[in-house]
């Protein structure tokens, strides 16, 4: 690199570059864009159901406990295993107790386009099974939930 002289003899100096190469920043915040866009639909809640709406307050999760599924076509899951019909008590009673000898917490998702009996009686194989408290999963909203008129049911 050949270097200029300046009249008085003294050599020119080059400034100090001022800009910031954005080119690496932006290739970083892409490869994460895509890392995003592939895991976040992974982090759904294994069965798809239509939960109903609710005002309540979301209660903090806890690491010992099963999720209990029953979609709008009426099947049972336990987390994400698809049930026999009058599995659900025994494969309850069969999960691990912590060492006070407690089942870990049920959480119930219940499609809500489901008959009332239905749901109430799954809470009843659950009761047989030795669930005395059962949470019950509904989706956030701001507004009250909207009426359902019995010709907007789905029958399974």
């Amino acid at each position: 690199m050949a270097l200029s002289r300046l009249p008085s003899g003294r050599r020119a100096r080059r400034a100090p570059m001022a800009e910031i190469n954005v080119t690496p920043l932006v290739d970083v915040m892409l490869v994460l864009l895509v890392i995003f866009m592939v895991t976040a639909p992974l982090l759904k809640a294994g069965v798809p159901v239509e939960l109903p709406d609710s005002r309540a307050k979301a209660l903090p999760q806890t690491p010992s406990q099963v999720t209990v599924t029953m979609g709008y076509d009426g099947k049972t899951y336990l987390d994400d295993a698809e049930l026999a019909p009058g599995e659900l008590a025994d494969r309850i009673a069969s999960l691990p107790r912590d060492p006070q000898g407690k089942l870990p917490l049920v959480v119930l998702r219940a499609d809500r386009a489901l008959d009332y009996g239905r749901v109430i009686g799954l809470m009843g194989e659950l009761n047989r099974a030795g669930i005395t408290s059962i949470s019950l999963v509904t989706a956030a909203s701001g507004a009250a939930p909207a009426p359902v008129s019995p010709g907007s049911v789905k029958k399974p």
